[in-house]
């Protein structure tokens, strides 16, 4: 079952992607290994960043370097892009400004919302997690479990690597206090069904979590239409600085009480951002939001605010990845002695975004990231922290998968060199 957000009408003219342009905004892309041109299929980890970012963060280190609240102009200029970057934020996930809020990392944000629910929980009381999800959706939860909460954690079909719903409704009882999900999975790519988790959570009386960090440089986000309480991305995952977002509902973030230092401010949208911010990143946030509204206006020249340029740049990534995907998993199922995780339908791909885990008989994956390595071409080894995945698939304790990442600045080419590499290795 996919997420409504991700399906696209028969009947919508998606715009082909302007690929030369995009993969131009990317000077890191010119990077070449061995004589031989880079390519970045390492996205689930990390983006690439558009040259408009740099400069964003350069500009505000050159013009407006200081501390907020201050009665000079560099101060107001800092306090200026600070509402600017919500603004952005607030357009990115269709919410208000003040239920933005920023921090180091998604990571650190969900331990310090766990922490500051946890206050209002008691002994018994019932958190779910999933067996699908990045360990930073994990361990803040299981942390609570040092007050007596109980964390369920809800199963996978092993067949495709998708969420078991029967085994979360199952897990979900009358105790439950709040359901934390992924939108995808960043280590097999799977789309969960985002909206019927929230819905049945709701319907238990608890809350929302979703970790959209893996989703995030994929598909659009309506946190809105999603009815989500809670929801964490990671700017550095969709072409921006190492940073987090934290969107919460309003009446929540004012409920639940943060832990940080007694003058920091009680009102929103400060209340949950402990001590100074990484100023200079938070202006490349606003312009990562600012490129995809670009992209998205040359390939909808109708798109009337930011909001639309946004919704139709992602229609026309969207389209892009998955016909990279597509190309890119009929060519490793093709492979002799390799073993692949997760939906490999293409009648399916709308359940996935282009992430994928593989598995080369009689090699290591990171044996066969540094084949692939020395050729340019750049893949990750490991768990990816979705820890509870590996686990359960029985490939943590033997270097976990060799994972392959697609996003809008790849190309065909990429696919088939990835693909020339991994025949030849295979047949070593």
């Amino acid at each position: 079952m996919s997420s409504p957000v991700t399906r696209q009408s028969a009947r919508e003219t998606v715009a082909p992607l302007d690929l030369g342009w995009v993969r131009a905004q990317f000077p890191s892309l010119q990077l070449t290994v061995n004589g031989q041109p880079a390519a970045f299929l390492d996205g689930p980890a990390g983006t690439q960043v558009p040259r408009q970012v740099m400069d964003a963060i350069q500009d505000y280190l050159l013009h407006a370097n200081a501390n907020t609240c201050g009665a000079f102009l560099t101060s107001r200029r800092t306090d200026a892009m600070l509402a600017s970057a919500r603004a952005a934020m607030a357009d990115f996930l269709n919410c208000t400004a003040d239920e933005i809020s920023f921090g180091p990392n998604m990571t650190t944000i969900t331990f310090a919302l766990a922490r500051g629910i946890g206050r209002e929980l008691q002994p018994g009381d019932e958190i779910v997690v999933t067996t699908l999800d990045h360990d930073a959706n994990v361990a803040p939860w299981r942390a609570l479990e040092e007050k007596g909460i109980l964390v369920r954690q809800a199963d996978i079909r092993e067949v495709d690597c998708t969420l078991d719903l029967d085994d979360l409704k199952r897990k979900i009882t009358a105790k439950t206090k709040l359901v934390a999900a992924g939108y995808a999975s960043n280590a097999v790519g799977t789309i969960n069904p985002v909206e019927e988790i929230i819905r049945l959570a709701h319907q238990a009386g608890a809350l929302a979590f979703i970790d959209a960090v893996h989703y995030a440089p994929h598909g659009p986000i309506d946190v809105r239409a999603l009815d989500c309480d809670f929801l964490a991305c990671s700017p550095y995952k969709f072409f921006g600085p190492h940073m987090g977002v934290l969107y919460g509902k309003r009446g929540h973030l004012l409920r639940f009480r943060p832990y940080k230092v007694r003058p920091a401010p009680e009102t929103l949208p400060d209340r949950w951002e402990t001590g100074t911010q990484v100023h200079e990143g938070i202006a490349g946030v606003a312009t990562a939001v600012d490129y995809l509204a670009e992209l998205g206006r040359r390939c909808d020249a109708m798109a009337k605010d930011r909001r639309a340029a946004i919704l139709a740049a992602y229609r026309s990534m969207r389209a892009h990845e998955i016909t990279l995907a597509t190309r890119m998993i009929e060519g490793l199922l093709a492979i002799p002695g390799l073993r692949f995780f997760g939906i490999s339908d293409p009648k399916r791909f709308d359940e996935r975004v282009g992430t994928v885990a593989i598995r080369l008989a009689n090699h290591s994956p990171l044996d066969t990231a540094k084949f692939l390595g020395e050729r340019g071409i750049f893949t990750w080894d490991g768990n990816y922290y979705a820890l509870n995945l590996a686990e359960r698939l029985g490939v943590h304790e033997n270097g976990g998968w060799l994972r392959i990442g697609l996003v809008h600045y790849n190309t065909a080419e990429e696919v088939d060199r990835l693909l020339a590499a991994l025949r030849e290795f295979a047949a070593s």
